[in-house]
Protein backbone atom coordinates (compact mmCIF):
# COMPACT_ATOMS: atom_id res chain seq x y z
CA UNK A 1 0.00 0.00 0.00
CA UNK A 2 1.26 3.46 -0.94
CA UNK A 3 0.83 6.42 1.39
CA UNK A 4 1.80 9.99 0.52
CA UNK A 5 1.94 12.46 3.40
CA UNK A 6 3.55 15.84 4.02
CA UNK A 7 6.78 15.96 6.00
CA UNK A 8 5.98 17.63 9.32
CA UNK A 9 8.16 16.24 12.09
CA UNK A 10 11.92 16.25 12.59
CA UNK A 11 11.86 12.51 11.89
CA UNK A 12 10.00 13.12 8.60
CA UNK A 13 12.60 15.68 7.52
CA UNK A 14 15.43 13.27 8.34
CA UNK A 15 13.66 10.64 6.20
CA UNK A 16 13.33 13.26 3.46
CA UNK A 17 17.04 14.05 3.81
CA UNK A 18 17.93 10.39 3.31
CA UNK A 19 15.87 10.26 0.12
CA UNK A 20 17.40 13.54 -1.08
CA UNK A 21 20.92 12.19 -0.51
CA UNK A 22 20.03 9.18 -2.69
CA UNK A 23 18.68 11.55 -5.35
CA UNK A 24 21.87 13.62 -5.22
CA UNK A 25 24.03 10.52 -5.67
CA UNK A 26 21.86 9.32 -8.55
CA UNK A 27 22.19 12.76 -10.16
CA UNK A 28 25.98 12.77 -9.68
CA UNK A 29 26.25 9.36 -11.34
CA UNK A 30 23.88 10.22 -14.20
CA UNK A 31 25.48 13.58 -14.95
CA UNK A 32 29.08 12.36 -15.12
CA UNK A 33 28.85 11.17 -18.76
CA UNK A 34 27.57 14.62 -19.70
CA UNK A 35 30.59 16.51 -18.43
CA UNK A 36 29.11 17.85 -15.19
CA UNK A 37 31.27 17.34 -12.12
CA UNK A 38 30.00 15.82 -8.90
CA UNK A 39 30.96 19.02 -7.08
CA UNK A 40 28.85 21.12 -9.45
CA UNK A 41 25.85 18.81 -9.20
CA UNK A 42 25.93 18.88 -5.41
CA UNK A 43 26.57 22.63 -5.12
CA UNK A 44 24.10 23.76 -7.80
CA UNK A 45 21.25 21.27 -7.50
CA UNK A 46 21.49 19.53 -4.13
CA UNK A 47 22.78 21.99 -1.53
CA UNK A 48 20.20 20.98 1.10
CA UNK A 49 21.39 17.67 2.50
CA UNK A 50 20.15 17.48 6.06
CA UNK A 51 16.80 17.45 7.78
CA UNK A 52 17.24 20.89 9.33
CA UNK A 53 17.94 22.54 5.96
CA UNK A 54 15.02 20.74 4.32
CA UNK A 55 12.70 21.65 7.21
CA UNK A 56 13.63 25.30 6.72
CA UNK A 57 12.88 25.12 2.99
CA UNK A 58 9.74 22.98 3.07
CA UNK A 59 8.42 24.06 6.46
CA UNK A 60 8.09 27.65 5.24
CA UNK A 61 4.67 29.09 4.39
CA UNK A 62 3.37 27.84 1.03
CA UNK A 63 6.02 25.10 0.80
CA UNK A 64 5.55 21.40 1.46
CA UNK A 65 7.56 18.23 0.86
CA UNK A 66 5.73 14.94 0.58
CA UNK A 67 7.12 11.51 1.42
CA UNK A 68 5.71 8.39 -0.20
CA UNK A 69 5.89 5.14 1.70
CA UNK A 70 5.22 1.64 0.44
CA UNK A 71 4.66 -1.00 3.07
CA UNK A 72 5.70 1.60 5.63
CA UNK A 73 9.14 2.09 4.03
CA UNK A 74 10.30 5.43 2.55
CA UNK A 75 9.89 5.08 -1.21
CA UNK A 76 10.07 8.59 -2.66
CA UNK A 77 9.66 12.31 -2.24
CA UNK A 78 8.56 15.48 -3.98
CA UNK A 79 8.24 19.02 -2.73
CA UNK A 80 7.32 22.50 -3.85
CA UNK A 81 7.90 26.08 -2.83
CA UNK A 82 7.00 29.51 -4.20
CA UNK A 83 8.74 30.90 -7.26
CA UNK A 84 7.96 34.53 -7.83
CA UNK A 85 4.55 35.92 -7.02
CA UNK A 86 2.25 33.53 -8.87
CA UNK A 87 4.06 30.22 -9.37
CA UNK A 88 5.20 27.17 -7.45
CA UNK A 89 8.32 25.21 -8.32
CA UNK A 90 8.68 21.46 -7.85
CA UNK A 91 11.84 20.10 -6.23
CA UNK A 92 13.41 16.86 -5.07
CA UNK A 93 11.38 14.40 -7.17
CA UNK A 94 12.82 10.99 -6.37
CA UNK A 95 11.62 7.39 -6.25
CA UNK A 96 13.98 4.85 -4.68
CA UNK A 97 15.15 2.30 -7.25
CA UNK A 98 13.63 -0.60 -5.30
CA UNK A 99 10.16 1.00 -5.58
CA UNK A 100 10.16 2.15 -9.20
CA UNK A 101 7.40 0.95 -11.48
CA UNK A 102 4.85 0.78 -8.65
CA UNK A 103 3.09 4.12 -9.20
CA UNK A 104 5.01 5.99 -6.49
CA UNK A 105 5.98 8.88 -8.79
CA UNK A 106 2.42 9.33 -10.02
CA UNK A 107 1.07 9.21 -6.46
CA UNK A 108 3.56 11.87 -5.37
CA UNK A 109 2.79 14.09 -8.36
CA UNK A 110 -0.95 13.76 -7.81
CA UNK A 111 -0.68 14.70 -4.12
CA UNK A 112 1.62 17.66 -4.77
CA UNK A 113 -0.45 19.10 -7.61
CA UNK A 114 -3.67 18.69 -5.61
CA UNK A 115 -2.06 20.67 -2.78
CA UNK A 116 -0.77 23.39 -5.12
CA UNK A 117 -4.19 23.68 -6.75
CA UNK A 118 -5.68 24.63 -3.36
CA UNK A 119 -3.63 27.84 -3.36
CA UNK A 120 -3.39 30.94 -5.52
CA UNK A 121 -0.52 29.86 -7.79
CA UNK A 122 -1.25 30.28 -11.48
CA UNK A 123 1.61 28.10 -12.74
CA UNK A 124 3.77 25.15 -11.69
CA UNK A 125 7.41 25.13 -12.81
CA UNK A 126 10.09 22.47 -13.06
CA UNK A 127 13.82 22.76 -13.74
CA UNK A 128 15.26 19.32 -14.47
CA UNK A 129 17.79 17.65 -16.75
CA UNK A 130 17.33 15.75 -20.00
CA UNK A 131 18.74 12.53 -18.55
CA UNK A 132 15.98 12.34 -15.92
CA UNK A 133 13.84 10.60 -18.53
CA UNK A 134 11.49 8.78 -16.13
CA UNK A 135 10.74 11.97 -14.21
CA UNK A 136 10.12 13.87 -17.45
CA UNK A 137 7.67 11.17 -18.55
CA UNK A 138 5.71 11.63 -15.32
CA UNK A 139 5.78 15.42 -15.70
CA UNK A 140 4.47 15.16 -19.25
CA UNK A 141 1.74 12.72 -18.17
CA UNK A 142 0.54 15.46 -15.79
CA UNK A 143 0.43 18.10 -18.52
CA UNK A 144 3.81 19.78 -18.21
CA UNK A 145 5.20 21.26 -21.42
CA UNK A 146 8.59 22.77 -22.32
CA UNK A 147 8.90 26.45 -21.44
CA UNK A 148 11.49 29.21 -21.56
CA UNK A 149 14.19 29.06 -18.90
CA UNK A 150 13.03 30.78 -15.72
CA UNK A 151 16.46 30.87 -14.07
CA UNK A 152 19.99 31.27 -15.25
CA UNK A 153 22.37 28.34 -14.87
CA UNK A 154 26.13 28.30 -15.37
CA UNK A 155 27.16 27.87 -19.01
CA UNK A 156 29.01 24.61 -18.34
CA UNK A 157 25.83 22.84 -17.11
CA UNK A 158 23.27 24.60 -19.31
CA UNK A 159 23.40 21.83 -21.94
CA UNK A 160 21.57 19.54 -19.50
CA UNK A 161 18.75 21.97 -18.61
CA UNK A 162 15.10 21.20 -19.22
CA UNK A 163 12.46 23.72 -18.14
CA UNK A 164 8.81 22.69 -17.96
CA UNK A 165 5.61 24.35 -16.82
CA UNK A 166 1.87 23.90 -16.65
CA UNK A 167 -0.93 26.14 -15.49
CA UNK A 168 -2.37 25.28 -12.11
CA UNK A 169 -5.89 23.95 -12.21
CA UNK A 170 -7.02 27.21 -10.63
CA UNK A 171 -5.42 29.37 -13.34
Amino acid sequence: MISVLPARSAEDFETLAGLCRKLAQWDVDASAPHGVSAADVRALFHPETNGTQLAAQFGAPDAIAFIARSGGLPAGCLGFDPFGEDAMELHRFYVDASFRGQGIGRALMGAVLAEIDKGPARAVLIHTTFYMENAIAVYEAFGFKPCAPFRDTPAHVRHTDVFLSRPSQRA
